[in-house]
């Protein structure tokens, strides 16, 4: 459904924002609301309006008489905030806030929040869940368990899906954030090697130079922030630099490859593998390069590492935090 969802709550405290303040989520579906407890956004004072979806040209009207805009991935551009003369804050459901213009929020007195931290456990754990169907090649084996391979083998097991060790593999993490340093956690566990590269800030200790982080690394996973200064920083050049047969793994924006060049990378054959959770495009159109290319060696999944009940409950107590803590400090009146 599409149609709005109206909460009215009870009466506002006197130290906060009178009338109740006119709060809109443009996108509950995207939290996939189904097994998800509301009741603590429900109870906030404030007038709640609830969309599953709101299309771009919806956006404006939609938070027209709104002060407070909820989002995950609504554009929430200059347009649409000079649209909006009453709209106060912009609470987004993620931790990327590339689909809000903040320069234009920040000239306009808009406050933007958003919540970090909810999924790191379940995006690292898709992380390695990605790492793993390459390595041991699961998709290729379970197919083979169902398509009459394994019935009609002479022996008991099929083994001529090369499995690759993580044991004393080299993982190169791009990012070191709570993301990263939980994905080097599990790469320790498993008896890896873990390389850290270096962030813009250049010389860090513990840390070593991009350009040896790829050339060293037997896989190498992106857990950075998509900026104008790292988009499509994974590029034909840096994929170049990484060893022949290196995996790259991207559970963070899809915008950080430049995803024709990793195509040209795998089907070459200098990559042996990708998975990617992210492309550049979400949802991507049918023809997308990725999604047609049937490389076996390549592996897509929709965006879904941050999806557990949990991170998404986290994620959603997060942002009525965000919420409760702004109409508490707002003036009355």
């Amino acid at each position: 459904m599409n149609e709005a969802s109206v909460v009215n709550q009870a009466p506002v405290a006197k130290e906060m924002l009178t009338p109740l303040p006119q709060v809109v989520l443009l996108d509950r579906a995207s939290l996939n609301p189904a097994d998800l407890d509301f009741s603590a956004l429900q109870a906030l004072p404030v007038k709640l309006t609830m969309y599953d979806h709101t299309a771009p040209a919806e956006t404006a009207a939609r938070l027209a008489a709104a002060n407070i805009a909820i989002c995950n991935k609504v554009v929430i551009d200059a347009a649409v905030m000079a649209a909006c003369p009453g709209l106060r804050a912009i609470a987004v459901t993620a931790t990327g806030l590339n689909n809000i213009d903040l320069a234009a929020a920040n000239a306009r007195g808009i406050t933007v929040m958003n919540v970090s931290g909810y999924g790191t456990r379940a995006v690292a754990q898709h992380t390695f869940a990605l790492l793993l169907a390459l390595t041991n090649q699961i998709q290729a084996y379970a197919r083979d368990a169902v398509n009459g391979r394994w019935s009609q083998s002479p022996t008991f097991c099929l083994s001529d899906h090369p499995v690759r060790d993580l044991d004393g593999a080299t993982l190169g993490v791009i990012g070191y954030g709570a993301l990263g340093r939980e994905v080097a956690a599990l790469a320790t566990a498993f008896g890896m090697t873990v390389l850290v590269a270096e962030g813009e800030g250049g010389a860090q200790p513990g840390r070593l130079p991009l350009d040896e982080v790829l050339a060293r690394a037997d896989i190498v996973t992106l857990h950075t922030l998509l900026t104008p200064r790292t988009e499509k920083f994974i590029n034909a050049e840096r994929l170049a630099q990484m060893k022949p047969g290196a995996l790259l793994v991207n559970t963070a924006r899809g915008g950080l490859v430049d995803e024709a060049a990793l195509l040209a990378a795998l089907q070459s054959g200098h990559l042996g593998g990708a998975a990617l959770d992210v492309v550049s495009v979400e949802p991507p159109p049918a023809d997308h390069p990725l999604l047609t290319a049937g490389l076996p060696n390549l592996l897509i999944t929709p965006h879904c590492a941050w999806v557990s009940r949990g991170a998404r409950q986290r994620l959603l107590d997060g942002t009525v935090d965000n919420l409760r803590n702004f109409l508490a400090a707002a003036p009355a009146g």
